[in-house]
């Protein structure tokens, strides 16, 4: 188990889990990262990442990046 921030780029993942403050695990679920489903790392730069998930790119980061297990 390690932290979406350090997936390979390009690779879909499974989402093991979602950490962090309520608020933050909450915020982090509507945005679609939840237990069960998937997302693909597509960019990393400058503390920020661009991932895939449900069909959408969102960007979010590092910080809640690394909240996000695989």
């Amino acid at each position: 188990m390690m932290p979406l921030s350090l997936a390979d780029a390009g690779k879909e993942n499974l989402i093991i889990k979602v950490g962090g403050k309520p608020e933050v695990k909450k915020h982090l679920e509507n945005l679609g990262f939840v237990a069960g489903g998937t997302a693909t790392l597509i960019y990393s730069m400058g503390g920020n990442v661009i991932v895939k998930v449900k069909e959408s790119r969102v960007a979010i980061s590092e910080e809640m990046a690394k909240k996000i297990m695989i």
